[in-house]
């Protein structure tokens, strides 16, 4: 009774007023997003004011030009761009999961999560001395560098839901295939791989979100002409803002909830 009463004691969400402040947060993080959601809807240009229901901003977004070529960079960017960090966090986890403990693998941990723990700004202005001095010496000025940038940021959050797979899966199969005198290669790929695979499926489809939606780094690191849509509507909350934003925005919104939830879905305990 006594180990009861104290488990309940230190029981986070039987404290008071724990349910007061989640629903606060809760409201104050989703509260301006569902008012931009709804604004997009507005039938007036103004951004206070309702004027009715409509669909004419998503019309004009959709056939703006400088909207389109936005989105279609910023999907070619986070397409790009999860595929690489995907591969490279994949192999970073086998390293660090299917190996011996050996010296430094606390620091190799640290470094791959660098990018989550240091502030994106810090990444951003560090990226961007690095590539001045490659494109005064090189004089390439192309999309690679936006390539770099975001792949190296999306490494860790492809990395962590991968590593996570590996960590839960049974070493039984691995062992009984190298028992049956299957090479590495071959044990992992006809019985790792396919077991991973859920993992890095929502691996890919986290750093996919997270280049996608990419601000600061882009911001810092892009050349002239190389405009993705979160930049771009930065660029208009700077100029005259209209409702058309808030449409542009509403349609990055979807895929990326719509993502989210997929990874949620598939990591998701049976």
């Amino acid at each position: 009774m006594r180990m009861a009463a104290s488990q309940h004691a230190f029981d986070l969400k039987a404290q008071p007023g724990f349910s007061i402040i989640a629903r606060s947060a809760i409201v104050a993080l989703y509260l301006p997003i569902l008012i931009l959601v709804v604004f997009a809807f507005n039938a007036t240009s103004s951004l206070g004011v309702w004027g009715g229901f409509s669909f004419d901003w998503f019309v004009k977004a959709w056939h703006n030009d400088l909207i389109i070529n936005a989105a279609l960079f910023s999907l070619f960017l986070a397409t790009v761009a999860g595929v690489l960090a995907t591969v490279m966090a994949t192999m970073a986890a086998i390293a660090m999961t299917r190996t011996d403990a050996y010296r430094g693998q606390l620091v190799s941990y640290a470094l791959i999560n660098q990018p989550l723990i240091v502030p994106e700004i810090v990444t951003a202005i560090s990226l961007l001395i690095v590539f001045a001095a490659v494109k005064s010496a090189t004089g390439y000025s192309g999309t690679g560098y936006l390539v770099l940038a975001h792949t190296a940021f999306c490494i860790p959050f492809a990395y962590l839901p991968i590593r996570a797979r590996l960590e839960g899966m049974d070493l039984t199969l691995e062992t009984a295939a190298a028992d049956l005198y299957a090479d590495p290669w071959k044990a992992f790929l006809h019985v790792t791989l396919p077991r991973l695979a859920p993992g890095i499926v929502a691996g890919f489809m986290l750093a996919f979100v997270i280049s996608l939606d990419d601000v600061v780094i882009t911001d810092l690191v892009k050349s002239g002409g190389q405009e993705t849509l979160p930049t771009y509507m930065l660029g208009q909350i700077r100029r005259d803002m209209t409702p058309e934003v808030n449409a542009a925005a509403t349609m990055l919104l979807v895929p990326s909830i719509l993502l989210v939830t997929a990874v949620h879905l598939i990591n998701r305990k049976k």
